[in-house]
């Protein structure tokens, strides 16, 4: 791998601890946006009357704009420069955020998610080309724990924090909270963060491909979400999955004949560690969303927690993936990226079939605690091998693209899982309830805990069947990646 650090300007160990947490803290802002919203489901729906199945919009909106150009953003940081791109993403994401906080339908906030969504996709590729681009070789393991562990934590701290904000004031502060944030990190990349030189002043983006790639993935998860109403094999649910494959396919002959500049080039897609790795962050994306998700609602509709207490149920995972990612920074060297990858894939697949045995009259401690601090343990150790085996064979002007399409993996994993778990556990909750679902805030009786129980269960059952796919997924990736990269010297700085 041609080192992208080699490219940086000279900073000093005090600015490097700096840009290192301005990344880690905007990363952390992105990843918090997904799981502080969680929580704050049914409050939501029924303050903006969202159906069921509607309400996961919440969540998609921004999830699909920010998978689908992410790689966008990633090329963007590359070609224009990471310090601009950075700085453009936290602008439009926090303005973002103060419009959803004032939204007062649920077409305003969907509008407003998807805002968010398309700044998050300029930021978060942004954030990790800042780690790969500022340290390398024995410093590169710790910097990307200290990435995961913050990103990876954001999930369970989000979760805290949007119980603690939806008690004490209104489901509206879970958005209003990326303000602070937005304008801490903007001014910590005004005053530290260097720029790095782009690739060429003629380079153009890709928009038309990420138009296309956007529209069509969106238009899948449309189809899939819709499948409550309209049966599989439909004529409406065919026709959008029709429409999906036509979208998909313009923006792959896009990107092979008229792309002068594409999206992503199919020769960096080919390679087989880029390939197998993002395979496999694709599958894990797709399990590990539908956790907060569907744990939310189970704490809440089943076990009857307030949004406050469900908040505070979470704070065990944080602690448990910081504590992964901490071991995963020290295991990386010693044990190798991909036996890291295996025994990650290995404890998530464990901890989901562990979950998919909730009891309509179990507790917390239980049927809860256990499992999600194993599913949070593993993803902890997931983030930082994941993302050192993605940008490996990531040259010096391919580190934007490199972190976007492995950030594009996890969100588009996590848009499509998320999408068909849903639907799988409304399907599964109605067929016991004879094709009816129960109101959010409908005081549930036994039956109908018990039927959403069962659809709960049903979603981790699956979620476990594509973590073990994701552990067979390993065996793909090349089991010689990354040890180049974590040996690797620091280069001399470029003048």
């Amino acid at each position: 791998m041609t080192s992208a650090a080699a490219h940086a300007p000279e900073v000093t160990k005090k600015r490097e601890n700096l840009i290192l947490w301005l990344a880690c803290v905007a990363q952390f802002m992105v990843i918090l946006d997904v799981s502080v919203v969680n929580v704050a489901l049914p409050s939501i729906g029924t303050s903006l009357h969202f159906t069921p199945t509607g309400l996961q919009w919440v969540v998609n909106a921004y999830v699909l704009a920010f998978a689908g150009f992410l790689l966008l953003g990633g090329r963007a940081a590359d070609l224009f420069g990471r310090r601009k791109i950075f700085l453009f993403g936290a602008v439009l994401f926090t303005v973002a955020s103060l419009a959803g906080g004032l939204a007062t339908t649920s077409g305003m906030l969907t509008i407003a998610r998807v805002a968010q969504g398309f700044g998050g996709a300029f930021l978060s590729p942004a954030t990790l080309t800042i780690i790969i681009t500022t340290f390398q070789g024995p410093r590169l393991p710790k910097a990307l724990g200290a990435w995961g562990a913050v990103g990876g934590a954001g999930g369970a701290i989000g979760s805290l924090a949007g119980g603690i904000l939806t008690a004490a004031l209104t489901w509206r502060w879970v958005l209003f909270i990326n303000i602070p944030i937005g304008i801490f990190v903007v001014i910590g990349a005004l005053l530290w963060l260097p720029e790095l030189s782009r690739k060429s002043a003629s380079s153009k983006l890709d928009i038309a491909g990420a138009v296309l790639v956007t529209a069509g993935l969106s238009t899948l998860v449309y189809a899939i979400v819709g499948t409550s109403t309209h049966p599989w094999g439909s004529a409406t649910t065919l026709s959008w999955i029709g429409v999906a494959v036509v979208l998909l396919g313009a923006f792959a002959v896009t990107e092979t004949k008229f792309a002068s500049s594409p999206l992503i080039p199919f020769s960096f897609l080919l390679k087989k560690t880029t390939a197998s790795t993002n395979f496999v962050m694709m599958l894990i994306g797709s399990a590990f969303f539908s956790m907060w998700y569907f744990l939310t609602l189970y704490i809440q509709e089943v076990l009857g927690y307030s949004a406050l207490r469900t908040g505070f149920a979470f704070a065990p995972q944080a602690v448990f993936i910081i504590i992964g990612a901490q071991l995963a920074s020290r295991l990386m060297a010693k044990i190798g990226v991909w036996r890291l990858i295996l025994i990650g894939t290995s404890i998530a697949t464990i901890g989901f079939f562990w979950l998919s045995h909730l009891s309509a009259t179990g507790s917390y401690w239980t049927v809860v605690f256990g499992p999600a601090c194993t599913v949070a343990f593993s993803l902890g150790l997931l983030f930082s091998p994941l993302a050192a085996a993605a940008t490996s064979q990531a040259g010096p002007t391919e580190a934007g693209l490199a972190s976007g399409l492995l950030n594009t993996s996890r969100q588009v994993g996590g848009a499509l899982g998320l999408a068909v778990l849903a639907t799988v556990s409304v399907n599964a909750t109605a067929n016991m309830l004879g094709g009816t679902h129960p109101e959010f805030g409908q005081t549930a009786n036994l039956a109908t805990k018990t039927a959403l129980t069962h659809g709960y269960s049903v979603a981790f059952f699956i979620a476990s069947l594509i973590c073990l796919a994701g552990v067979l997924a390993t065996f793909l990736i090349p089991r010689s990646t990354g040890k180049a990269m974590m040996k690797a010297s620091a280069p001399e700085p470029a003048h």
